[in-house]
């Protein structure tokens, strides 16, 4: 490859010895650009891969000299070995495992009744929130929020309840053998992390810092001793803050490098990413390929269709298959069958285990929510798709999904579709405006609320899947917005 001045300037600083943070946007090489410092270099290294498959595929780019794994597989052949007769052990329901642990009684909080399985749930999303995170011990922090419980005196009570039970769970946990929590890979992962754990390596390379679960940041941060660490991604593209992962990028300590030429799309793009780049406050700009025509406007046949939610991925497979298209889904329909089945369990009066729908007890109580209780406006979508095309026609349309290879159309979550590309992309109706604040401009009409960043980000990540033509759909209120003057 003929390195741009950017990449350039990265090898220059890497053969430095230079700590570096390196900001890549949408199809800027970055993947690449590491591969570049790693031939150019004859020291030992190691690059932490955001999941097995990217470590697969890096380790076809990189020199023998560059071990390349995930931040799992470190650990694994650290500690998660030790447990291996634990692992991969028979899945059984929540309620049992909260049984075991000790969780037998209903408790009420304000107008909930919670009962051994929601608690049991409720304990068991605590301790994988506490894997994720950088703390030594499980404390009110980790307790997740139920809807429903959403005002802060009545989830500082359900923390009392949780928080004893969780500790019991970590604690069951420890051993190696056997134990009533179903074990698995992050827990291993916190085991490793916990003991402070030294990578033998002279540079250690981070890929999609932007998404790193603080455990993984702890590990990777606490080699700054003895190596040279390189972290590399794009903070516009932080998008899993509701998950536990954060940005790591930008309070790095060390020298901050770009990539901003994109090999993706053409200027006409990169001009789209830039508005949605300026809208989040990121801290690069792109550069499209002059070479490469990327056009932005209307289209009748996308190759993918990127929607906000799961429910708007949901309705538009309806729609999609109702004219008669092969429809891929990516990462499958199980997302989608499970809320269509929870919904049908609620309807049928029937509580579900959905961790979303876990606290209402019939259909009529989540509708009820959902209309009066601004925390439950989101699930209205659902409530409407549900009501008009009920849960068998939901659950036939998931059944009649073809694999990507063999469909006229692949719809996606923005989130999924991060990492991928497409020819020519549309994007989803479910990207609505922000709402109206109650300013008034000068011909009496509202004026728009600002853009949320996280909004703004996910735009960003949806709007430069595309290689030819994009379709900005669901995202051209955009146009009319005050904050979207384009750059």
């Amino acid at each position: 490859m003929n390195p741009t001045d950017e990449q350039t300037a990265a090898a220059d600083a890497f053969h430095a010895g230079d700590h570096l943070a390196l900001q890549a946007g949408a199809g800027t090489g970055k993947t690449s650009t590491l591969a570049l410092l790693a031939h150019r270099t004859h020291r030992r290294g190691r690059y932490l891969a955001y999941n097995r498959a990217i470590a697969k595929e890096a380790a076809a780019r990189f020199p023998s000299t560059v071990t390349c794994k995930t931040a799992h597989a470190l650990a694994y052949a650290a500690t998660g070995h030790h447990y291996a007769r634990r692992l991969n052990a028979p899945r059984r329901p929540a309620w049992q495992t909260g049984q075991a642990l000790g969780i037998t009684k209903t408790i009420r909080i304000g107008e909930r009744d919670l009962s051994p399985k929601v608690l049991s749930y409720a304990t068991l999303r605590t301790v994988t929130s506490f894997c994720h995170s950088a703390d030594p011990t499980i404390t009110h922090r980790h307790v997740a929020r139920l809807r429903g419980l959403e005002d802060p005196d009545l989830h500082a009570q359900l923390t009392q309840h949780i928080v004893p039970f969780a500790r019991r769970a970590w604690t069951d946990l420890q051993h190696t053998h056997d134990g009533a929590v179903r074990f698995d890979h992050d827990h291993y992962l916190k085991i490793w992390a916990l003991t402070q754990p030294k990578i033998n390596t002279d540079f250690l390379l981070l890929d999609e810092a932007q998404d790193t679960n603080p455990v993984v940041e702890e590990i990777f941060l606490n080699q700054r001793s003895h190596a040279q660490l390189v972290m590399v991604g794009d903070s516009a593209q932080a998008i899993y803050q509701w998950r536990g992962a954060r940005d790591v990028m930008t309070t790095f300590h060390a020298t901050q490098l770009t990539l901003s030429k994109s090999f993706r799309f053409g200027p006409n793009l990169a001009a789209e990413a830039n508005r949605w780049l300026t809208i989040a406050d990121a801290p690069l700009r792109l550069q499209g390929t002059d070479a490469i025509c990327t056009e932005v406007g209307p289209m009748d046949r996308p190759d993918a269709i990127l929607c906000r939610t799961n429910v708007g991925a949901m309705n538009e497979v309806m729609q999609q298959l109702a004219a008669g298209h092969r429809v891929a889904l990516v990462g499958g329909g199980d997302t989608l069958r499970a809320l269509a089945r929870s919904a049908n369990d609620l309807k049928e009066g029937r509580r579900t285990s959905h961790p979303e729908l876990v606290l209402f007890a019939t259909w009529g109580d989540l509708q009820d929510y959902a209309e009066h209780d601004p925390a439950g406006r989101d699930l209205q979508p659902l409530i409407d798709l549900v009501d008009t095309h009920g849960t068998d026609a939901i659950l036939a349309a998931v059944d009649r999904l073809d694999n990507e290879s063999a469909a006229d159309v692949t719809v996606s979550t923005a989130h999924k579709a991060k990492g991928r590309e497409w020819p020519r992309v549309q994007i989803c109706c479910d990207f609505t405006p922000p709402r109206d604040s109650d300013q008034r401009d000068d011909s009496g009409h509202p004026v728009p609320g600002p853009i949320d960043d996280a909004e703004a980000r996910l735009a960003y990540v949806a709007v430069t899947r595309a290689r030819n033509q994009l379709d900005l759909g669901g995202l051209s209120w955009i146009e009319h917005h005050p904050g979207g003057s384009p750059v």
